[in-house]
């Protein structure tokens, strides 16, 4: 407790990590404060009463645990950054198949500036799209026959207005994401998903001590339910931490009257090389269904098919668990090319033994990525499913979407990557970090 104690300390002696930490809370702070900043025309009243006892085991639930109640506030920050999510999933989708985006790709720092730009240029438009679509919620959104928009306020201004407001919500969190990323700590677009979900947390336990105190579970069974999420969040730590290493010898070069080479070392290939972004991607695609959908209130067919996409549906939980299985081999191959990697081993006189350098090199450590990522893939497929089991066991909705699943992943992925970023900070000036095993030891 002491060390962690001398680290916490250690983290404001360093005048630049401490402005960065202070500089990314007082940015989350806004995120959080939009959040309960309710649209213009919506009687928040009205609003409040249809939304006390509003169920959280569907697709809406979900998209509101994203937005940390955002969506339920009917606040300006509605929408979150899923749109944006949306828009870089669309971008990289095109540069694997597109020769423009590819070029882009590979044109360098100007290639990326342009593709952030493209991708602005899109969440601009899927944003629209979505926040169209909450009009049409809110519109027929009612408690006890009284609209939430009352009548009065309802029409072309009235929607044209929030569509812009939502629109522009969305475009200002992506900039404070930007913001966090470039002049604070830790990845600016996860932390507001993170943030969002951890301030569902506290109402999520206020849910179950409600079971408890009302009989509808006894404590022991609590306990158990708790134990077994410790189990599954250890496990999800294992997995996005776990790695598999290779051993790459270098051949001695004598310069001059200096030896270089003649020692081992290890290329650490991650089981999950992809981290939480597979999650975030398949999720957001997983929205796009019920936002479709959602223009056709009051038709019948559209309804219906609406219910396979519903969060508890063993449809949605089947598609979501495929897409998340594609997007970790996808963004693994965005994230580890093993051809540039064998060729810099090349370059610097490495190779690994009993195999040829060169083309042989990629193909073995593809081979490999491959194999240790097809587990690592499935693992996070059925733990982002589990919740829709879990609420099957009588545990309340807002519980169910933290025991496993998209939340409890990005929570855990988000915090290692942001600690991991501090410890750097601290390494760099010769203080001990948070964690002083594995690999951050390694590199200390």
């Amino acid at each position: 407790m002491a060390k962690f104690t001398d680290t916490f300390r250690n983290i404001f002696k360093i005048h630049e990590l401490r402005q960065r930490i202070l500089y990314t809370l007082a940015l989350l702070v806004i995120v959080r404060l939009g959040a309960h900043i309710t649209l213009p025309g919506i009687d928040a009243a009205v609003l409040s009463e249809s939304t006390k006892n509003a169920s959280s085991d569907n697709l809406f639930g979900l998209y509101d645990l994203f937005v940390g109640g955002a969506f339920q506030n009917a606040a300006i920050f509605a929408l979150g950054i899923m749109p944006y999510i949306s828009s870089s999933i669309i971008i990289q989708l095109l540069g694997a198949v597109v020769p423009y985006f590819q070029k882009l790709q590979q044109e360098g720092e100007d290639g990326r500036k342009k593709i952030t730009q493209l991708t602005r240029y899109g969440t601009v438009l899927i944003a629209g799209l979505q926040a169209w679509g909450v009009t049409i919620k809110l519109l027929n959104q009612s408690y006890q026959g009284i609209p939430i928009v009352p009548v009065g306020v309802q029409g072309f201004g009235w929607t044209f207005s929030t569509v812009m407001i939502l629109t522009a919500g969305t475009i200002f969190m992506m900039w404070l994401g930007e913001q966090i990323t470039d002049k604070g700590i830790g990845n600016g677009i996860s932390l507001i998903i993170f943030i969002g979900i951890i301030d569902r947390f506290p109402f999520a336990l206020l849910d179950e001590y409600r079971l408890i105190s009302e009989g509808t579970r006894s404590l022991i069974v609590e306990i158990i339910i708790l134990a077994l999420m410790i189990l599954i969040i250890a496990g999800v730590v294992l997995v996005t931490q776990g790695t598999r290493r290779i051993p790459v010898q270098y051949a001695k070069r004598v310069v001059g009257r200096k030896v270089y080479g003649g020692v081992t070392q290890y290329i650490p290939l991650r089981v999950n090389t992809a981290g939480v972004m597979p999650i975030i991607f398949a999720q957001s695609l997983m929205f796009i269904p019920n936002t479709v959908l959602s223009f056709f209130p009051n038709n019948e067919f559209m309804q219906n098919i609406s219910k396979y996409f519903e969060y508890t549906s063993p449809v949605y939980s089947v598609l979501y668990a495929i897409l998340i299985i594609f997007f970790t081999y996808f963004y693994t191959a965005i994230a580890f090319n093993p051809k540039d990697v064998a060729d810099n081993m090349k370059k610097q006189g490495g190779f690994i033994p009993g195999i040829r350098p060169g083309k042989q090199t990629s193909e073995f450590i593809d081979n490999i990525l491959t194999k240790i990522t097809l587990p690592g893939s499935f693992f996070l497929a059925i733990v982002a499913i589990l919740p829709a089991f879990v609420s099957t066991w009588g545990v309340s909705g807002r519980f169910a979407q933290f025991f496993g699943g998209t939340s409890l992943l990005i929570i855990v992925g988000v915090a290692l990557d942001t600690l991991q970023q501090i410890e750097s900070h601290l390494l760099m000036r010769h203080y001990d970090g948070f964690m002083k095993t594995g690999k951050v030891k390694g590199r200390r």
